[in-house]
């Protein structure tokens, strides 16, 4: 017998397969990490020069940042944003950390301590999104999709919107990243219900963009909703940043999807007999939802009826 492993919670679930089985392992490319991330997530901020100044004097800031089920590095990306910030003269009483839990369960404050550091946690107003409180929502109108674009109100009114994320592929959203984490994290259940529902259109599913109807759909309640800035990084399979992106969330997607694709995507000889499949471990593995996620990519590469073996610690 031969021994394997595959991500599980924050350790790896082993198992043997006979030594006569032809087996592939697929996985993400080996991406080397940034040696200094924080930096790269300045330079990228600076880098936008004067232009990014010039688009109007803004007094509030909101920034979408994604919940606990996702494998954000807060820790690295927010630090140098609000330092940004601050050198462009907004205080931290200005600025409003909105956790975009979507429809998934609101974050109460003993959580935040799992996806902010304590420094930003003790200096700055963080709430969490609820996609069923109807009187913290706004209605900006429909797609052409006919999905009522209804999103947090704190989040509207701000006069400068970031959205801060990491870009990965989605089982039906293509890719996440962008204008999701405010478009779906901080949206109504009304507005989520109404586009999730269009997963078993033509085009919706993994690492497609342009030309699925769930993700366009997403993209234009961007527009709706305005947003000014997206932070977004790529990350290699051990959850280090391997790329920063930061500008217009149009600018953010295009570039961090030709990053990922070639990080992401694997070719295989041809479907195979019996498909064992993991999300990647902590916290993609949180609950049994999350988990699932990863069974789209893993039917790909199985032959029609073929079984599968779906591992998540689901803690």
């Amino acid at each position: 017998m031969s021994e394997y492993s595959i991500p599980y919670g924050k350790t790896t679930q082993k198992f043997n397969l006979p030594r006569d089985w032809q087996v592939s392992v697929l996985k993400p490319e080996a991406r080397e990490a940034l040696k200094d991330p924080v930096q790269a997530v300045m330079k990228s901020l600076v880098d936008l020069g004067t232009g990014f100044d010039s688009q109007g004097i803004r007094k509030t800031v909101a920034i979408a940042i994604n919940d606990k089920t996702r494998p954000v590095p807060h820790g690295i990306l927010l630090p140098p944003l609000l330092s940004w910030l601050e050198q462009r003269g907004y205080q931290p009483e200005d600025i409003t950390l909105i956790i975009a839990t979507g429809t998934h369960t609101p974050m109460p404050p003993e959580e935040h301590h799992l996806i902010v550091p304590g420094n930003i946690d003790d200096s700055y107003r963080i709430i969490s999104h609820d996609a069923l409180d109807r009187d913290s929502l706004v209605d900006l109108g429909v797609t052409s999709s006919g999905t009522p674009c209804i999103v947090n109100r704190i989040f509207v009114e701000s006069d400068l919107r970031i959205v801060v994320g990491n870009i990965e592929p989605h089982q039906y959203m293509g890719w996440s990243g962008g204008v999701k984490s405010a478009a779906i994290g901080l949206g109504g259940n009304k507005s989520i219900t109404a586009n999730h529902s269009m997963l078993s259109r033509e085009g919706a599913g993994p690492c497609r963009f342009a030309d699925n109807p769930v993700r366009q759909d997403v993209e234009e309640m961007g527009r709706l909703i305005g947003i000014h800035l997206a932070l977004n990084v790529v990350m290699n399979e051990g959850k280090e940043i391997v790329a920063v992106f930061t500008g217009d969330p149009e600018s953010v997607m295009k570039r961090g999807i030709d990053e990922a694709q070639s990080l992401f995507t694997v070719t295989i000889d041809g479907p195979a007999d019996l498909v064992i499949t993991a999300a990647g471990g902590y916290p993609k593995d949180i609950n049994l939802y999350q988990t699932q996620k990863s069974l789209i990519q893993a039917s790909a590469a199985a032959k029609p009826g073929a079984p599968r073996v779906l591992a998540g610690a689901c803690p």
